[in-house]
């Protein structure tokens, strides 16, 4: 586990995510295949040399869900509850097939539950292609663990074995 407890998250910090990728062709395919978007500016070569992109385009979900993705390591990595909410996406340049996008994700605002057990915390979340033009952005809101109230592997493991040798 990697992510971030309630604790850890400050109002103010942005982090740097160190996974990119280069979306293929394929990536895009298949991703507008398994959400069964056949929008033709994504798939549709011909169709998209006459619009004014000129060529295709990712499809901006698939953008959103990678950016996510790439981001969860240093953010919510074994620490989540729940996503509760994407809010405000833009995607203010279109990304193109060979476009090798990075994410960077500030801590915006976190807040205590009612019991005092978790946290949520909200994050604007930022992706760049590789000539570093913004290509989408979103504000992303999270239940947190608190440290104190996380179960750990160990933890569960150990109790896991005093019940069981009790049986005997």
């Amino acid at each position: 586990m990697t992510g971030l407890y309630y604790e850890e998250f400050e109002v103010g910090e942005t982090i740097e995510h160190q996974r990119r990728r280069t979306i293929s062709e394929g990536d895009n395919q298949r991703f507008c295949d398994m959400t069964m978007n056949q929008q033709p500016l994504h798939l549709d070569e011909t169709f998209a040399e006459g619009t004014q992109f000129g060529e295709r385009l990712v499809n901006g979900i698939y953008t959103m869900a990678l950016a996510v993705g790439i981001s969860i390591p240093e953010t919510t990595d074994g620490t989540i509850v729940a996503n509760l909410s994407y809010d405000d996406v833009e995607h203010p340049t279109p990304v193109f097939h060979g476009d090798t996008i990075r994410v960077q994700s500030t801590v915006t605002d976190k807040r205590e539950t009612s019991d005092g057990e978790r946290g949520i915390v909200t994050m604007d979340v930022e992706v760049f292609n590789q000539d570093d033009d913004l290509v989408c952005s979103f504000s992303r809101t999270v239940l947190s663990l608190k440290r104190e109230f996380a179960e750990t592997d160990g933890e569960a493991g150990e109790d896991a074995e005093t019940d069981a040798d009790s049986d005997d």
